[in-house]
C-alpha cells in the first residue's frame, strides 16, 4: 500500500528504523535522510526494551486504534508488525513506496547536532561522513567529579571534562567568563573546534554543551542517548587515563559568543505571564506542584509563579519524558506536542530552567536541534529563585496557563 492510499483511508504511518535515520541522517552516505510525512517512530531496536504493557502504552499515547490502518516501513518492519498484532492490531500493511521520494521526506531541523555512534566511529576512522566537522574536532565525555566510569571504559580517543570545571557553587551556575576561557583553553578548545559530547547521563553532556555554546564554540554536538547507545552498538572502547590535549593559545573570539543563551533572574522574570514568551520548568510533576524540592540541598518547595511546565521525568535525576526507550531524544513532533499542551510554542521567546541547570540544558539542546530560534537557559533556576523570599512562588495542582 502506498502513501496516498494510506492517507485516503486515514491510516497511520510508522517508521521502524533507529531514530537517527528518522531524524534525518541518511542510512548511506549519498542517500536521502528523514521520514515520511507525519510518520511516527517506533524503532524495531526498541522492542527488546519494551514489554507488552509498555508497547501498549506507546500506542495509547499516539492514539492508535487497534482496528485502524497502520502502514510500516523500514528494514525490520516485520518484527514491529508481529508485536503490534500480538496487541490486537488487525490492519497492518507495509508501505510500498516508503523512502522512495526524497522530496517529501521530513527531518529534524538540525539533526546533525545529535550524532549517533556509527557516525563517530566512522569519523574517527577517517571515513567520509555527512555533516563532517569543518576543522579540528574533539570527542569528550562529560561527568560530575572524578572520571571513575570513564576509566573503566570509554569511547576511544575521548577526553574527559568534569562538570565542576564549568559550573560552581553556591548555585551551580556557570563559572565566570575568565574561568571559562581558561578551562576551554586547558581542553584545547577554540571557538572553531567541533566538540562532540557524551555522558553516562545525557544531561551532563548537555550541561557542558550549553555552556560551551554560550562561550561561543560554534559547533557543539551531542551523542544522542549518550554512552548507553555507544555501548549498545558494541563498538570499540578504551580503558585508559584521559589524554592531555595541547592547550589552546587563544579561544579566537570574544567570550561570551552567545550571551543570549544564559538568562539572569531579571531576564527570566520578564518572560512570565506573556503569550509571546515562556519561562519553562523542566522539573518533575512532584517538583512542579511543590510536593518536593527534588534536591537534598534545596529546602524550599514550589515553583516559579507563572512558569509553564515543560515536563522532565519521574524525579530530579530522570528525563524519561524526553526519551525513547533506548535513551535517545523523543521525536521532535512528540516534544512539540507535549510543550504545546502547556502553551509553549516555537514562535515564543523560551527560556528553560530546572533546579540548577542540567535537565534544562538537555531541553535547550533538543529545542535547538528542533530549530527553535529564541531559546535560552535561566541558569539560576529554582535554586536561585527560591532563595529570595520576595520572589512569587506557587504550589499545588494546576493546569496550563
Amino acid at each position: 500500500m502506498n502513501l496516498s492510499s494510506v492517507k485516503a483511508k486515514n491510516g497511520v504511518v510508522i517508521d521502524t528504523r533507529p531514530s537517527a535515520f528518522y531524524n534525518g541522517w541518511p542510512q548511506t552516505l549519498n542517500a536521502a535522510g528523514g521520514h515520511e510525512p507525519a510518520a511516527l517512530n517506533l524503532s524495531a531496536s526498541w522492542l527488546t526494551l519494551m514489554d507488552d504493557e509498555q508497547l501498549a502504552e506507546w500506542t495509547k499515547q499516539h492514539q492508535l486504534n487497534p482496528a485502524g490502518l497502520i502502514a510500516l516501513y523500514g528494514d525490520s518492519a516485520q518484527s514491529v508488525k508481529s508485536r503490534l498484532e500480538k496487541l490486537g492490531f488487525t490492519q497492518i500493511s507495509m508501505l510500498t513506496d516508503g523512502l522512495q521520494d526524497p522530496a517529501r521526506l521530513q527531518k529534524l531541523a538540525h539533526f546533525e547536532q545529535l550524532v549517533y555512534p556509527q557516525w563517530i566511529h566512522d569519523l574517527q576512522n577517517k571515513k567520509p561522513v555527512m555533516a563532517a566537522p569543518a576543522g579540528d574536532w574533539r570527542v569528550i565525555e562529560a561527568g560530575c567529579g572524578a572520571p571513575k566510569k570513564y576509566l573503566l571504559s570509554h569511547i576511544p580517543g575521548a577526553g574527559y571534562i568534569n562538570t565542576e570545571e564549568v559550573e560552581n557553587e553556591p548555585l551551580w551556575n556557570k563559572v565566570s567568563d575568565d574561568k571559562l576561557k581558561a578551562k576551554l583553553a586547558k581542553h584545547g578548545i577554540r571557538h572553531d573546534t567541533t566538540v562532540i559530547l557524551y555522558g553516562r547521563d545525557v544531561y551532563a553532556a548537555a550541561r557542558v554543551a550549553a555552556i560551551m555554546l554560550y562561550a561561543g564554540v560554534k559547533d557543539v554536538r551531542l551523542l544522542d542517548g549518550g554512552w548507553a547507545t555507544w555501548s549498545a552498538a558494541d563498538l570499540p572502547v578504551e580503558h585508559s587515563l584521559p589524554p592531555q590535549p595541547a592547550t589552546a593559545d587563544d579561544f579566537g573570539a570574544p567570550i561570551p559568543g552567545q550571551p543570549q543563551l544564559m538568562l539572569n533572574m531579571e531576564q527570566a522574570r520578564a518572560l512570565l505571564h506573556r503569550k509571546d514568551a515562556s519561562l519553562v520548568s523542566i522539573r518533575s510533576w512532584p517538583e512542579f506542584i511543590g510536593t518536593t524540592s527534588g534536591y537534598g540541598y534545596i529546602k524550599p518547595k514550589g515553583e516559579i509563579a507563572g512558569a509553564r511546565w515543560g515536563h522532565a521525568g519521574s524525579d530530579a535525576r530522570h528525563m524519561e519524558n524526553f526519551h525513547n526507550p533506548d535513551g535517545t531524544m523523543l521525536s521532535g513532533d512528540d516534544i512539540t506536542a507535549m510543550w504545546k499542551a502547556w502553551n509553549i510554542t516555537p514562535d515564543q521567546h523560551v527560556a528553560f530552567y530546572c533546579g540548577t541547570g542540567w535537565r534544562a540544558s538537555e531541553a535547550l539542546m533538543y529545542a535547538r536541534a528542533m530549530g527553535w530560534k529564541r531559546v535560552g537557559l535561566y541558569d539560576g533556576g529554582w535554586y536561585e529563585w527560591s532563595a529570595d523570599p520576595k520572589n512569587p512562588v506557587v504550589s499545588g495542582e494546576r493546569r496550563p496557563n
